[in-house]
């Protein structure tokens, strides 16, 4: 362990709590979590790279505003990797980057409450971070009711009685050691279900145990499924899921009302880890050092998180420098841990040539971008920089992310549903006759157009000189879409024609669409009017 996370003395440092959520079902959260969610400095949470947590899904009634969300996000969900340290090698260097993560906010003197589902020392991923950072700040470990507990009282069954004995199995066991256990014990859990669902079955009916094994999904949520184990899909068996044999003391019992089969929210799919990522080794938590770091040019779509990217997420998440035009870098939740550049809209190359030079001192760097980053942002000018020399060994990735143009048509219908093309209006970084030119190109190739950068406080008159041009070519009915600030609160959209477009309803938070000789406009019955261009052109 290096001295990144050595943390400083107990009187100064931030405190730890590993917090048990329980199964599923807000109301068995303790008391002691419900209070330490709703005073932590920092919540962190295990998520797969959709962004969705279980564990925050759980937490979310006792949280409040204003705290700082470190989502740990696993760099892959099944046992293919292309890491050189193999399947193992990438989940020791995730859980060796959250541990730094969690420990500069440590430093920093922030409590830090880790989320776990269940019991966080019972098959839990907070487990992860409690080897590589326990005996280096003050620690503590709320437990939380586990599924198996969870399981059994939803079934009404008991576990064990008088002298019986319980064992508990992970599904990752072989047929054969898993056959052999079971048989050999009077209660059983058998956990991490999914993929291994079919090999346990197998197991089950080998110990002559099937007709007493229960399957129990999502327990004490308001998606949990009961059922024989022997009647269920295989196909259908989630991450979250176990097979439990009650007491057999108990096997005269009625058998439960599992009531009517329910299929889980697609919100709730889990982390999809196989067990060989929770028994991940406890190699100690190493810093990336210098020549590791890398730059992510990030697309943040056209407004807020619901037009983000899981994979966009994941790049903030693990960012520890966010470059970026100030608006944007706005946009993104503060996080202390993080350090901000803002920047003017117009230094693209210096902004560029900043992020990477803080990825050669070792930083993991995220530029950030409106809409798509490689749609007139920040994606080609960062790989401009980055194809100077002296940056030739800084790793840069681009990250789409929803542009403008697709936003503003699905407000408006499908007005890009046959051939489009896509141009900016201002004369900054090309001369107007370039500009001019392609305008007329389209118009004459009957293209639909969207146009961005439209107009701005220094730029008023190109909106007028786009749509004469283009009225020498197209009907003045033609359809156009305004579309203002799509997905912020102050979102607009409208549609006019060529004719009666007024460059004085045009600025910097427009695009435009303007539609082809085939775009139509067509009010439904629903009294909504769309805009669409048919995919089928006359002959």
């Amino acid at each position: 362990m290096t001295d990144q996370i050595a943390g400083r003395t107990a009187g100064t440092a931030g405190r730890l709590w590993g917090v048990g959520l329980g199964p599923g079902d807000p109301e068995l959260v303790t008391v002691k979590a419900a209070r330490l969610l709703g005073e932590a400095d920092v919540i962190a949470y295990h998520s797969a790279r959709h962004g969705r947590s279980i564990a925050r899904s759980v937490a979310a009634p006792y949280l409040r505003e204003g705290q700082i969300e470190e989502a740990l996000i696993y760099p892959l969900t099944t046992e293919t990797t292309d890491h050189p340290g193999g399947y193992q090698g990438a989940i020791d260097d995730f859980y060796a980057e959250c541990a730094l993560r969690l420990a500069a906010h440590l430093d920093a003197g922030r409590d830090v409450v880790v989320l776990c589902e269940g019991d966080p020392l019972f098959y839990g991923s907070y487990m992860h971070m409690h080897k590589r950072l326990s005996h280096r700040y003050v620690t503590e470990v709320v437990p939380g009711v586990t599924s198996v507990s969870g399981a059994a009282a939803v079934l009404g069954r008991p576990l064990v009685e008088r002298d019986e004995t319980l064992t508990i199995l992970p599904g990752t066991l072989s047929a054969e050691v898993l056959a052999e256990r079971l048989a050999a014990t009077d209660s059983a859990a058998i956990l991490k279900l999914g993929r291994t669902f079919t090999k346990v079955r197998g197991a089950l009916e080998k110990a002559g145990r099937l007709g007493e094994a229960w399957y129990v999904e999502r327990a004490t949520t308001g998606a949990q499924r009961l059922a024989p184990l022997a009647e269920v899909d295989p196909d259908s068996v989630p991450y979250f899921s176990l097979a439990l044999i009650p007491s057999p003391v108990n096997a005269a019992m009625p058998a439960p009302d599992a009531g009517p089969a329910r299929t889980a929210d697609a919100g709730t799919d889990g982390r999809g880890l196989s067990g060989e990522a929770v028994r991940a080794s406890t190699a100690g938590t190493a810093g990336r050092g210098a020549g590791a770091g890398e730059v992510v040019v990030v697309g943040l779509g056209p407004a807020g998180r619901p037009w983000l990217t899981p994979e966009a997420q994941e790049a903030l998440a693990a960012a520890d420098e966010l470059v970026g035009y100030g608006p944007y870098l706005d946009r993104v939740p503060p996080n202390p841990r993080q350090r901000r550049h803002a920047t003017d809209n117009r230094v693209e190359a210096e902004r560029a040539a900043h992020a990477l030079e803080l990825a050669m001192a070792g930083s993991r760097v995220a530029v950030v971008s409106s809409g798509d980053p490689g749609v007139f942002a920040m994606a080609s000018a960062v790989l401009e920089v980055a194809c100077e020399p002296r940056f030739s060994g800084v790793p840069v990735r681009v990250l789409p992310g929803l542009t403008a143009a697709h936003a503003v048509a699905s407000r408006a219908g499908a007005p890009l549903g046959h051939d489009y093309c896509v141009l900016s209006l201002s004369d900054l970084l090309k001369p107007w006759d370039v500009v001019a030119g392609r305008i007329s190109a389209a118009a004459k190739a009957d293209l639909v157009l969207a146009i961005y950068n439209p107009a701005s406080k220094s730029r008023t008159w190109q909106v007028a000189a786009a749509r004469d041009l283009l009225l020498e070519h197209r009907a003045p009915q033609t359809p156009v879409v305004i579309g203002r600030n799509v997905g912020g609160a102050k979102e607009s959209v409208t549609v006019t024609t060529l004719a009666d477009l007024d460059p004085a309803a045009v600025d910097m938070r427009c695009l435009l669409l303007v539609g082809s000789s085939t775009t139509r406009v067509a009010d439904r019955g629903d009294g909504r009017r769309v805009v669409f261009t048919p995919r089928r052109y006359p002959a």
